[in-house]
């Protein structure tokens, strides 16, 4: 399995097109060809981690990630790849492997570093039988996403007999979705040496600072279905975001990434071109003072938006 390096995730959520493929969610239409400078540009700025799931676009983020990284050293890379519990198939004896085993085949390779069980939907079913995929030798690490704290504490629970350890927490978190730090799950996570892997931590490029109530995001796409609406609220933490990235000599994207990174957790970036790789390689290295960490923890909280996804298993 390859070693982790990046303390930044590409995410490839975006990548593709199909049910709840990047089409749908983004308002974008990106395959190989558009996105092969992005995957080249990422592995010379250091950037090894791609982060997809069978459920984005059923597959076709898979295909794309896999024929993009087919011409590099696999040991030189690593894979994050998830089961989503709504998509099993049902006359499969074990779910977990039949899903893991298809993404392997689109993949193109014989082992995916990270397994994550996409959601908590049920998880006194489904990690036993990610148990049993994980013996399967094919697997690195084991994480959850979309667990509260309690759900990340059974799971746990249900893996120690068979000397498996919970590796990574995979969830929503932003400025303006706090949840794992106000339940303690970030705190959990420190304490017992568990990666908590932050997902739309620009909230689908709403926090990115290329948008506002006068540029808003792809209005067919869900995602500006769903932030267009709130950009007049956002009016203030985006200004900020903006005037310190200035002072800083940066995009607004990389002081709310920095401030993910502050918090001790590792971003996984929706990239799709060679500017947004960029602003992740730049963003690991970049430090907000605690006055800006305060200031934008306020202005999100002013904000009084609601962004907690539906598919979310947090309460």
């Amino acid at each position: 399995m390859t070693e982790q390096t990046s303390a930044i995730v590409l995410g490839t959520w975006s990548w593709g097109a199909g049910m709840f493929g990047g089409d749908m969610v983004f308002g974008n239409n990106l395959d190989t060809t558009n996105l092969k400078a992005v995957v080249d540009h990422a592995i010379k700025n250091g950037l090894n981690i791609f982060d997809t799931a069978y459920v984005y676009g059923m597959g076709d983020s898979e295909r794309i990630v896999g024929e993009l990284l087919s011409t590099y050293d696999r040991e030189a890379v690593v894979i994050s790849d998830k089961f989503t519990p709504s998509a099993y198939n049902e006359e499969a004896e074990n779910p977990v492997i039949d899903m893991f085993e298809g993404s392997l085949k689109r993949l193109g390779t014989d082992y995916i570093d990270i397994y994550w069980i996409h959601n908590s939907s049920d998880v006194e079913r489904w990690t036993p039988l990610i148990v049993d995929a994980f013996q399967t030798g094919k697997i690195g690490r084991i994480g959850v996403s979309n667990h509260n704290l309690s759900q990340v504490k059974r799971v746990q629970e249900i893996l120690t007999p068979h000397n498996i350890k919970l590796s990574a927490v995979q969830n929503h978190f932003s400025l303006l979705y706090r949840n794992s730090i106000e339940d303690g799950l970030l705190d959990y996570c420190k304490e017992h040496d568990i990666e908590f892997f932050s997902y739309m931590v620009l909230e689908q490029g709403a926090l990115s600072g290329k948008y506002d109530e006068s540029t808003l995001l792809p209005s067919a796409s869900n995602r500006g279905k769903t932030y267009n609406p709130m950009f007049p609220a956002l009016r203030d933490l985006i200004a900020a975001l903006r005037s310190m990235a200035e002072k800083h000599e940066v995009r607004p994207a990389q002081i709310a990434t920095a401030w993910a990174i502050g918090k001790g957790t590792t971003p996984i970036l929706g990239v799709t071109s060679v500017e947004q790789v960029e602003d992740a390689a730049k963003a690991a290295n970049l430090m907000l003072t605690d006055e800006e960490v305060a200031t934008l923890e306020q202005l999100a909280i002013d904000s009084n938006v609601n962004t907690r996804g539906g598919w979310e298993g947090q309460a």
